[in-house]
């Protein structure tokens, strides 16, 4: 590849698009911790209590016709701040999923809960993906059918 194109060793790669890479000797560990801290200080929640769960499992968000309007630009900011998040943390991809079909005509208890997922991301801010390299290359699912 030098012959074709210009390269440089400048070390071993840590920080890229804003992931933070860890090369461990059992492996890689992929984080964006320092996005999801200035994402939390960004909407102004940092002060805010943490959550143990990025979506609650009572609520049930719907489209809440009857529900006060909030600001779209700050909705779909938030949502779109999250959407980018999910590249290293699969733990609120669904939470985020749900709240991002809403980006149409939010109201005040979808951007509750895209704030409450903010909480739970201000108190997980350092996790992340770990990819061991002592596993196989198969990739396995699992569904729990009921």
């Amino acid at each position: 590849m030098s012959y074709e194109f210009e390269m440089s060793l400048v070390g071993e790669l840590s920080y890229f698009l804003g992931l933070q890479i860890r090369q461990l000797d059992d492996g890689i560990f992929i984080t964006q911790a320092k996005y999801a801290k200035n994402l939390v200080k960004k909407f102004g929640l940092e002060n805010a209590k943490y959550c143990d769960t990025p979506m609650s499992t009572t609520l049930k968000l719907s489209k809440d016709a009857s529900g006060k309007s909030v600001e779209q630009m700050l909705y779909r900011g938030m949502t779109g701040s999250l959407l980018y998040l999910t590249v290293s943390r699969p733990d609120i991809s669904f939470s985020v999923g749900v709240c991002a079909r809403y980006q149409a005509d939010p109201k005040e208890s979808h951007l509750s809960s895209v704030k409450r997922i903010i909480r739970y991301v201000n108190g997980t801010s350092n996790y992340g993906i770990w990819y061991s390299f002592d596993t196989n290359a198969s990739l396995v699912g699992f569904s729990d059918a009921d």
